[in-house]
């Protein structure tokens, strides 16, 4: 064990263990408001969920230039930061890439998936207006019971601001490559409102030609005088982005020169989406009903210049679905919900390779075909008090997909790209879960078993390869248990921690050959705990962490590259051992509108490679942030890698050569405020 892991790890024993934080008993509570989740399609409250549920708030005093700063700040989530608003995720797994990165995680905005299910994004954050949103929300595991496909290691949703914010406010923030601005008006009056959020960020870029253009638009009108409660919600989101390829060299993140350079001028991404929804609730005499109908539209080209092929992509589709709650007290000890969610998908993807043959890749249509998707999904969930404090709940989930292929161009192999001929195919996936939960005076008991399961997407059933089958591509499982608590420990600290195992089935990815596996298997074994304490008067602490192995439990030779070959019990790579941070904050008492913060982001040590030959050895950096109030008027100061640590937001092995995203480096941002 490395000194870095051994300093993380008796830092979190420290963190999980309650007698080592209990002792401050006098004060205010630690947090003064109830934390309010949507989980369940409804309100509810944090402390009675029994779930490895997190939020992020105060996101305009985080003032992030990227979701990976948000979500830093939640146990067992880790956010490589590629180029750009690029992004690959991990919850309770590696860092995923290809189809299981886009297909193992579900993106949200307002309990709304951001793409279809067989039609995510492995970038699937770089569509959610979190510039604008007011909290985030984050589910750590198998959610498939209420959340269906692709809740496989967990759920993020962004939540938009309520017109209840009642005012308006602008903002503008400046640093060396950054300019942000947003602004937003809310109002709500005798139960009618709206709120209307506009943002901009303008990143020059820290490496040549890596410029951002993004803008975010959410428009939200809420009326709840009538027997229906309306909630309707506009969100569009355009990205206009300059791309950053890896440098390569060992180290070579080291080089703040070579930091800056770019070797893929010519790449670019260019994305549109909107989305409407609108949410219908009325009372019954016995509990709640909810419908939400959607539609959503999206659009993307972008040059693959991490292909030898240079090819480029162009995707789109639209949908439009609807789901429903059904919410019922049908005696003194039991509480019902249940519901049915639809979905109707048309998309279509074309790949073209302009330049000559290069390897086996051919110049030419790579692909191109259509998919018309269809989906319907029953679901119900039943909690039964078998004592005042312990409860059973007992839930699950079919999700029924068909795809209807269209291929547009030959059958069969063009060089290393196999297309297969029209086709349909369909899914019938189970997702249960079974919890019992003991409810204490100020904790909260819990241990769950939960199946997530989801369909191929689209990508890997249709956009095939070479050694590949057509049909070869099954539906992923992941089986989970999970044990956890969470309470106050005394009224100055309040903490929860959660152990987890899981085992996944079929994970769908890419080998060192650059050929697709349909497959894997793999193992996700860890604890996650996070905390808050009242230090003093002005002084607070929060800090989150995790431990956990991932390990390939399957065996692989790879045929170009035999040192990359897989063996059963190598870990997985690009999944740190520990990953975690801490947020000191000050408000001093001798003025007034004055708060600071310094943030701890720890990454462990990973490997490269799968047969872990090639390490990144981890980071340490820190942030500080500072503010002061002025009647309508809020200044800002951020100082991001405060100690100009040299590091890459993420490090990779592939065909003989290290790979990195380097960090930009200490960065100044200053902001300005405005509300009433």
């Amino acid at each position: 064990m490395s000194i870095r892991r051994l300093l993380f790890s008796t830092a979190f024993s420290a963190l999980a263990v309650p007698g080592l934080t209990a002792a401050a008993q006098d004060g205010p509570p630690v947090d003064d408001e109830v934390i309010i989740i949507t989980t369940e399609r409804r309100a509810a409250l944090l402390e009675d969920t029994p779930a490895a549920i997190s939020t992020v708030e105060d996101i305009d005093r985080i003032n992030a230039d990227h979701p990976a700063e948000l979500l830093a700040r939640v146990p067992g989530v880790m956010i490589d930061r590629n180029s750009g608003q690029e992004s690959l995720t991990a919850i309770r797994s590696p860092v995923l890439t290809g189809g299981a990165g886009a297909g193992s995680f579900l993106y949200l905005e307002n309990g709304v998936p951001i793409y279809a299910p067989g039609f995510a994004n492995v970038n699937g954050l770089f569509q959610a207006n979190t510039m604008l949103a007011d909290r985030l929300e984050v589910v750590r595991g198998p959610s498939g019971a209420f959340y269906g496909a692709n809740a496989i290691h967990g759920v993020i949703n962004v939540i938009s601001p309520h017109p209840s914010v009642n005012g308006q406010f602008a903002e503008f923030s400046l640093s060396e490559y950054h300019r942000k601005g947003e602004s937003g008006i809310g109002r709500m009056t005798r139960g009618k409102g709206f709120f209307a959020g506009v943002a901009v960020h303008d990143d020059t870029g820290y490496r040549t030609d890596s410029g951002v253009d993004q803008q975010e638009l959410v428009l939200r009108q809420v009326d709840e005088t009538g027997t229906w409660r309306r909630d309707t919600i506009l969100a569009v989101n355009n990205l206009n982005q300059e791309t950053a390829g890896y440098i390569e060299g060992e180290d070579i993140y080291k080089d703040r020169e070579a930091a800056r350079v770019n070797p893929n001028p010519e790449a670019f991404r260019d994305v549109t989406s909107v989305r409407l929804q609108s949410t219908f609730e009325r009372d019954t005499e016995d509990g709640m009903i909810s419908i939400t109908p959607y539609a959503r539209w999206t659009d993307m080209d972008f040059k693959q210049h991490f292909l030898p092929s240079q090819s480029l992509e162009e995707n789109a589709h639209w949908s439009l679905g609807a789901q429903s709650a059904f919410y019922a007290n049908p005696g003194e000890r039991v509480t019902l919900t249940y519901g049915l969610d639809a979905e109707y998908t048309e998309g279509w993807l074309t790949e073209v390779q302009e330049a000559p043959d290069i390897f086996s890749y051919r110049q030419g249509v790579h692909y191109d075909y259509d998919v018309t998707a269809a989906s319907l999904s029953p679901f119900a969930q039943a909690e039964t008090a078998l004592t005042d404090r312990l409860s059973l709940i007992a839930a699950a989930r079919a999700d029924w997909t068909r795809y209807d292929y269209t291929n547009n161009t030959g059958d069969g192999l063009f060089g290393r790209n196999l297309r297969p001929a029209d086709r349909t195919d369909e899914f019938l996936t189970l997702s249960p879960k079974l919890t019992l939960q003991r409810r204490g005076d100020d904790n909260l008991l819990w241990a769950s078993y939960a199946r997530g399961a989801r369909p191929p997407q689209t990508s890997e059933l249709y956009r095939l390869q070479s050694n590949e089958t057509i049909g070869l591509a099954k539906e992923e499982t992941i089986d989970s248990i999970e044990a956890g608590w969470r309470g106050r420990l005394g009224e100055r600290v309040s903490a929860s921690a959660v152990a987890f195992w899981m085992d996944k089935d079929n994970y769908y990815f890419r080998d060192a050959d650059g050929f697709n596996v349909a497959d894997g298997k793999t193992r996700h074994i860890g604890i996650e705990a996070e905390v808050t304490a009242r230090l003093t008067e002005t002084l607070s602490l929060s800090a989150n962490g995790t431990i956990a192995e991932h390990t390939y439990r399957f065996d692989r030779p790879v045929t170009s590259q035999v040192s990359e070959a897989i063996s059963k019990g190598d870990e997985v790579d690009t999944a740190p051992t520990t990953i975690g941070g801490a947020r000191l904050s000050w408000q001093p008492d001798f003025v007034s509108g004055v708060s600071s913060e310094l943030e701890w982001v720890h990454v462990g040590e990973y490997y490269l490679d799968a047969a872990n030959t090639t390490e990144y050895p981890g980071h340490d950096i820190f942030h500080l942030r500072a503010q002061r109030q002025f009647g309508f008027f809020t200044l800002r100061g951020t100082v991001r890698n405060l100690l100009d640590e040299e590091y890459a937001t993420r490090a990779d092995y592939a065909f003989g050569n290290y790979r990195y995203f380097p960090d930009e480096g200490r960065t100044l941002t200053i902001a300005l405020r405005m509300e009433n």
